[in-house]
């Protein structure tokens, strides 16, 4: 059975609540799971800490700490997200994992750390039964395209634009 191409995008949160989500789901049917995270580089978000205990699922984080200036992206965060890019097509090409989660690849590609025709070329690359997910907001539109199925997370109301400090669980 071929696999699909998921992307989970729009400025509401959820992307990446979602793909774990999805994540865990696969898990439950014995499938493997690789969660590669961009720009992410914190230990202190739950996906991070609970990865070490789940079965079949394995989560590497390709960024610092440190949010990532849009204007003028520091060297190293361009050098993470390529090795992080490597590491995404060294993992299609071992062909180990059922569901492969790039979150965050999309914010990726709108900093410039990664280029839309780097991520084309990726999707082609996939092995055939793979289900992948691309999350982040502002997804170009040629991504988009070669989807099978899009879902745009709108906010409508934000806790944090209202005075409440993010928290743990539910942001992190």
């Amino acid at each position: 059975m071929a696999g699909l191409i998921l992307v989970y995008t729009g400025n509401g949160k959820g992307k990446t609540t979602a793909a774990i989500g999805l994540s865990v789901r696969a898990l439950g049917h014995n499938q493997t799971v690789g969660f590669l995270q961009f720009m992410k580089g914190s230990k202190n978000y739950g996906e991070v800490k609970i990865a070490s205990v789940l079965p079949n699922f394995t989560l590497v984080q390709s960024g610092q700490e440190s949010f990532v200036s849009y204007e003028n992206p520091d060297p190293v965060d361009i050098r993470m997200a390529q090795e992080g890019y490597e590491l995404a097509k060294q993992w299609f090409k071992e062909d180990k994992f059922d569901l492969i989660v790039l979150d965050e690849i999309l914010v990726a590609v709108a900093f410039k750390l990664i280029s839309v025709a780097q991520v084309l070329d990726l999707v082609r690359q996939k092995p055939s039964r793979l289900n992948l997910v691309l999350t982040g907001r502002y997804a170009a539109p040629e991504i988009m395209e070669i989807a099978d199925t899009v879902t745009e997370m709108t906010e409508k109301r934000h806790a944090y634009n209202q005075g409440v400090e993010a928290k743990a669980g539910m942001e992190f």
